[in-house]
């Protein structure tokens, strides 16, 4: 395919999350929509892919690094990035499109590419043309996280650990509701937890997050659980047709010893089933840009039945 490459222009938005939506490999974290939130956060260096007939096939997220400038992200402002494509883009198209993108980022005076790949569970069909064509473009893996992720499409295992805490959890009468409501009473312990664990804040805001769930209200749910009126813990679940994945968690003191999260594990793995998606993806469990694994966090979370999804990010050198 002799594909064409152009710069993406905001007059795009609506045929690139067309192609987003239609696409083999991509998520509403890859659309203009999510993208957008961000505002003028990031300068924007997105391209997208035409076939001969001049038909939008392909789109590619980025944005130049804020700390330097030189070197263009896919995308900073979200876990993973990627050639987002219709299934059209494939094997040799994919190196053609790759270099075609680093002439116009050379020419603003980028250097480097950092590309996070999409994770191959997240992939309606397999779609890794793009890991081949950086080996031969010569780029290198720099990253590798380590998520922990259950395939739904399998029986459940019953961990005899997760079986008794989430007895004690209903034992103790919690129960999981859902809504946009609980984002707000949700997210002071979201803060608190993990400025005690890791002295961090959450990347998203709390105006932000509830903006997203306004503009998601499929695709973004958040758990609330509940002992009568009190939240003691709660997840913010973001779900696409193939993965669910909690993108935030946390539980109060108390909560934590009523194995509350368990509760909302257990709900959100059985709604993820019944909806039909594949997998259940807790996310990394890594510090220190991967080559940390929290064992005891990772222990936990493959406890449920899962096992290990790479998060691979690539360094490609443009000249």
């Amino acid at each position: 395919m002799a594909a064409v490459i152009t710069p993406y222009a905001p007059d795009l938005d609506g045929a690139w999350d067309d192609v987003v939506a239609s696409s083999v490999n991509g998520t509403f974290l890859h659309t203009r929509r999510y993208l957008g939130y961000h505002g003028d956060r990031f300068a924007d260096a997105s391209v997208v892919v035409r076939d001969p007939r001049g038909r939008l096939v392909g789109v590619l997220p980025a944005a130049l690094d804020p700390r330097d400038p030189s070197v263009v992200v896919s995308h900073p402002g979200i876990t993973y990035g990627g050639l987002v494509h219709d299934g059209s883009v494939r094997g040799e198209a994919v190196i053609d499109v790759l270099t075609a993108a680093a002439a116009l980022w050379r020419e603003r005076g980028c250097a480097t590419l950092r590309y996070k790949a999409v994770p191959y569970i997240y992939h309606r069909v397999p779609a890794g043309d793009d890991l081949y064509a950086l080996f031969r473009l010569g780029a290198h893996r720099y990253r590798c996280d380590l998520s922990a992720a259950l395939d739904l499409g399998e029986p459940p295992l019953h961990n005899r650990n997760r079986r008794r805490n989430l007895d004690k959890a209903r034992a103790a009468g919690v129960t999981v509701v859902s809504g946009r409501e609980y984002v707000e009473a949700f997210w002071p312990i979201l803060t608190a937890n993990l400025r005690d664990r890791y002295g961090v804040d959450p990347v998203h805001s709390t105006e932000e997050i509830a903006l997203l769930a306004d503009l998601f209200p499929q695709e973004i749910e958040c758990q609330a659980v509940l002992v009568g009126d009190e939240l003691v813990a709660g997840a913010i679940l973001y779900k696409t047709p193939r993965v669910v994945h909690p993108q935030y968690s946390a539980a109060t003191p108390r909560g934590r010893e009523l194995w509350a999260l368990d509760a909302a594990f257990a709900a959100g793995i059985a709604a993820a089933r019944e909806a039909g998606a594949r997998y259940y993806d807790f996310g990394n469990s890594n510090e220190e840009a991967g080559r940390l694994l929290n064992t005891s966090l990772y222990a936990y979370k493959v406890a449920y039945g899962g096992g290990g999804v790479p998060y691979e990010f690539y360094e490609w050198a443009l000249d």
